[in-house]
């Protein structure tokens, strides 16, 4: 009974966070620093740097499974905290760049900012493949956030087989939105103005 009231003084900040970083990122995702002002570059050189991490995310939420079923509880908490930082850190260069960068279009060869009729036929149905990928990583990307602060608050309470339940449907998710991750930077990199 302890451990269900340690988690449930967890569950306001849980809501708050899952409410309000999906919003922030939309809201900066929208803002362009040169809008106010800023004369700043495009940090272009971030894409390949948080797809990376993505990609890292997912080696580390492999290994974490492993060491849990390997009885390495220490290891897998440890990797488990490792992998919500690398998240905090994707997503912070994630909208730093977006900020200061216009957004890429699939399949604009010319750089022009619209992938016109044209570009958007020589892609073909890549471009629909794309576009799932996309739409399933983002929407995936919001619902993951309360999965992973209730199963880490579950661990965090000590309530452990009910953080293994919800574990088997948070990892799969969470580690669809990694591996898309880096899916979605190589098929829109070739797009990317340099």
């Amino acid at each position: 009974m302890e451990n269900l009231h340690k988690e449930k003084k967890y569950n306001i900040w849980i809501i708050l966070l899952s409410i309000v970083i999906p919003l922030a990122v939309a809201v900066l995702f929208t803002v362009k620093l040169k809008d106010f002002g800023f004369n700043v570059a495009p940090l272009s050189f971030l894409p390949p740097i948080y797809a990376t991490i993505n990609g890292i995310t997912a080696l580390v939420l492999i290994t974490a499974v492993w060491s849990v079923k390997n009885g390495k509880q220490k290891q897998h908490e440890n990797l488990m905290k490792f992998a919500i930082g690398l998240s905090v850190a994707f997503l912070v260069m994630y909208v730093a760049y977006h900020m200061t960068a216009d957004s890429t279009a699939f399949g604009d060869v010319n750089h022009d900012g619209v992938a016109d009729e044209t570009e958007k036929a020589r892609e073909g149905a890549i471009r629909y493949l794309y576009l799932f990928i996309l739409l399933t990583h983002i929407v995936l990307s919001v619902i993951i956030i309360p999965f992973v602060l209730v199963t880490y608050v579950r661990a965090l309470a000590g309530n452990f087989d009910r953080h293994r339940k919800l574990a088997r449907i948070t990892y799969p998710l969470w580690l669809y939105v990694a591996i898309t991750g880096v899916i979605v930077y190589l098929m829109i990199s070739p797009y990317y103005a340099h």
